[in-house]
């Protein structure tokens, strides 16, 4: 088969490392790409938001299959437009993406179809919003209704906090249009954890869970990320847990969507929240995340395409997945700065003995190449993961090839893992 894979991140990436590992196929493209990615595939000068250009282009050269990496071309509609020409998409249509594209239409299914969630309330004015918060207690969970790069979240620790998040979102417009409305949610406390689930419409199958560590710095402090690294899989979830998380989230949302004739078909991504009352909804996703698929698609035994065609053909439900049962870390080189302003144009270097570790696997995501150099070309730079048979040997394997990698300005975590971590030693 001949792939299309559109993105250009550490996702993009991932999906292309384990799409290119199927014998059925022969040639992957990508729109537009990193530097890291030409061994793998034909790199196509488009972005990611070129819909009719990406479908003429799928048409005029036979691609089989497009795969989507980021949010806003599936929210955009890329899904129905390439379907409408005849072309085979991987992921949910216009309609379906609203799960992601507003955080309201998400919280509407949710509370409609009994998915467990925090409560909040919708705001289009500064005015009323201001008067909500004042009238509840901190801390307060501020987000941006529409799609904000995974930055439109913002937890107040107390009202004067919240009431400057609110101002920054509804009057500021810090989003865009993305903060046309806001919700203001309540504060749920406990571990963070993410499950995606591969779906046809009606049947799912889960994969395996993963934590993502949003906030910039070590401590869980600064501003909210893209996220700064991952593992998968989660120790402190079983299988009780997941079983329990498909039949209170997924099954529902999945029967939901079909009920509102817009059956869900694609990765459908949950971001939870672990309470003393069980899992909680924070978000949903309509794509995987970035950084889990760099954590969760290492792990993945089965042929990733053959998962993907069962998804879009309809026959998840005789599906099976296998999984590696070592443990993937993958942490995040991001440049100075991130996720405010940065410099670009870094030259990079110890890349090639980071990826001569064993059981070690960098995956690019800003970076570009210019006259035989490997230069920085965003926020995010990087993804080291490595595999172990526990989280302590990833990580290590991870951190390793982190200390290998060198560029002005390299910033990242050097906690990820940690509350796995604490959870074990508690348990102990």
């Amino acid at each position: 088969m001949r792939i299309l894979v559109v993105g250009s991140g550490g996702r993009e990436h991932a999906l292309i490392w384990k799409l290119s590992k199927s014998p059925q196929v022969k040639k992957i493209f990508v729109a537009p790409g990193n530097g890291g990615m030409k061994d793998l595939a034909e790199y196509l000068p488009l972005s990611a938001d070129k819909t009719v250009e990406l479908a003429d282009f799928a048409l005029s050269s036979r691609i089989d299959l497009t795969v989507v990496g980021p949010e806003l071309p599936l929210v955009s509609g890329i899904v129905d437009y390439f379907q409408s020409r005849g072309l085979k998409i991987f992921g949910p249509s216009k309609a379906a993406a609203r799960l992601e594209g507003s955080k309201a239409f998400a919280k509407s299914v949710m509370e409609k179809y009994g998915v467990p969630t925090a409560r909040c309330q919708l705001f289009q004015s500064l005015e009323d919003a201001s008067v909500y918060i004042e009238r509840h207690p901190a801390p307060l969970v501020i987000k941006a209704d529409g799609l904000a790069s995974g930055k439109g979240v913002i937890v107040a620790q107390t009202k004067e906090e919240a009431i400057r998040a609110a101002t920054s979102i509804l009057k500021d417009r810090i989003f865009g249009d993305s903060g046309r409305q806001i919700l203001i949610e309540e504060c749920l406390t406990g571990q963070e954890l993410s499950v995606l689930a591969c779906v046809d419409g009606k049947n799912f199958v889960l994969l395996d869970s993963s934590q993502d560590h949003k906030r910039a710095y070590d401590g869980d402090v600064g501003p909210n990320t893209g996220g700064m690294g991952a593992y998968s899989p989660v120790p402190m979830v079983d299988d009780r847990m997941m079983k329990q998380i498909a039949k209170t989230i997924f099954e529902p949302v999945v029967r939901g969507m079909a009920l509102e004739g817009s059956p869900f078909k694609g990765i459908l991504y949950a971001g939870l929240m672990l309470t003393p009352q069980g899992p909680k909804v924070l978000e949903f996703n309509v794509r995987f995340g970035d950084p889990e698929a760099q954590a969760i698609l290492p792990r993945l035994k089965s042929d990733f395409l053959e998962l993907i065609l069962a998804s879009l053909e309809g026959w998840l439900d005789k599906y099976q997945v296998q999984w590696d049962e070592r443990s993937c870390a993958c942490v995040v080189l991001a440049s100075k700065g991130y996720p405010g302003s940065y410099d670009i144009g870094r030259v990079i270097s110890g890349l090639d003995k980071a990826a001569d570790l064993p059981d070690t696997i960098v995956f690019h995501a800003g970076t570009e190449s210019d006259k035989g150099r490997l230069l920085t070309k965003g926020g995010r730079v990087l993804n080291v993961v490595g595999m172990g048979h526990t989280l302590e040997a990833a990580l290590e394997k991870a951190y390793h090839g982190v200390d290998l990698i060198d560029f002005e300005g390299k910033q990242y975590r050097r906690d990820i893992g940690s509350h796995a971590l604490k959870s074990k030693m508690s348990v102990r």
